[in-house]
């Protein structure tokens, strides 16, 4: 059966919804090679994943999921933030994303991050926060519980996703070819807890629309898809799945006006920013940890908390603690001047 629909998708031609059923049923088949799957995976990129083929693939994989025992009354009238990137932009940059959950969570947004360990980088959202000593392995109650307590917990995609361990040969064949494959787009759209508002920064501007359409068609009620552009000190144009304080920045958006439908627009660089892709770069999971607790504990201000500060005021926004980005970045900046950032992670280290 995958066979037939790689060979579909080298074609030219879409799946529709019983083909991704079917496409989802082998992919979590452990009696279906790796190297199979890879060749279905590579197909479908080399084709361009349709955004109903994408929102397809995650629903079928959601309905698969684990999901955290989250108190339906706890939940009633707050909103559940995740902030995610989809990397795959190979720029090296430190885990901005990271950072700017623990500063919402901090700023008493309930922050629900999904995320693994590293796949096209070196450190994953899982490595920074087990070097950071914050408790990655929790179990689903454990998660729901820490959630619920401490607004802020992280749900470790293996546990949540335990099919996944039959797809992963596959993604790795793929990576060391250097394709990527929809799981680049598919882990953000993810999370168990399926929350109410996500930031999610995407490696092209052009995926934007069609992933912010993604996310609202999956029960997500404000959302922000971004795509930051700076340029390096050669002239080259190198994109990023952040907001960028520095560069031009794509963005599509809903839910956080008057329309409740989809809007792309530009969002400028700070006129005061002069941040470079070197300034944002960062290192292996014990790196980019001690840059972090330098961020939260307010020792860094250079162009790291600028990046950090620009995208924690884009989820502020989407969450609704903020009514515009400016209010955004004074919130995110009031939070580390008093020390509610270095409290919040220590507070989230003793579990």
């Amino acid at each position: 059966m995958l066979e037939t629909l790689t060979r579909q998708l080298l074609a030219g031609e879409s799946l529709g919804p019983e083909q991704v059923r079917a496409a989802v049923d082998r992919l979590v088949n452990e009696q279906v090679s790796a190297e199979t799957k890879a060749e279905f995976l590579t197909a479908l990129a080399r084709k361009g994943e349709t955004p109903d083929e994408i929102a397809g693939f995650a629903r079928e994989l959601r309905a698969r999921a684990v999901v955290p025992p989250v108190d339906p009354e706890w939940r009633k009238g707050r909103v559940i933030l995740d902030v995610v990137g989809t990397g795959g932009d190979r720029a090296g940059t430190f885990n901005i994303s990271t950072a700017v959950a623990l500063l919402c969570a901090a700023a008493g947004v309930p922050v629900a991050k999904h995320g693994n360990r590293a796949v096209t980088s070196r450190a994953g959202s899982a490595d920074v926060l087990e070097a950071l000593g914050i408790p990655i392995q929790q179990s689903p109650a454990e998660a729901a519980r820490a959630l619920q307590v401490r607004g802020f917990a992280f749900f470790f995609a293996p546990l949540y996703h335990p099919a996944f361990r039959h797809i992963a040969p596959a993604r790795r064949l793929c990576a060391e070819r250097g394709q990527r494959t929809i799981f680049n787009y598919l882990g953000p759209l993810l999370n168990p807890v399926v929350p109410d508002a996500q930031l999610m920064g995407v490696p092209r501007p052009d995926l934007c629309a069609p992933l912010a359409r993604v996310l609202q068609s999956l029960g997500v009620r404000r959302g922000l898809v971004v795509c930051g552009e700076i340029t390096e000190a050669t002239g080259a144009r190198v994109y990023l799945d952040e907001a960028c304080p520095a560069g031009s920045n794509t963005v599509a958006g809903f839910g956080l006006g008057d329309s409740p439908t989809c809007a792309v627009w530009e969002m400028p660089p700070r006129p005061s920013s002069s941040a470079s892709l070197e300034d944002l770069r960062g290192g292996d999971a014990a790196a980019n940890a001690a840059l972090l607790e330098r961020l939260l504990r307010g020792e860094d201000r250079g162009p790291r908390r600028e990046a950090v500060l620009f995208n924690a005021a884009a989820a502020l926004w989407v969450a609704g603690a903020a009514t515009s980005l400016t209010e955004g970045w004074a919130v995110a900046e009031r939070v580390l001047a008093e020390g509610r950032a270095a409290h919040k992670l220590e507070e989230l280290r003793r579990g």
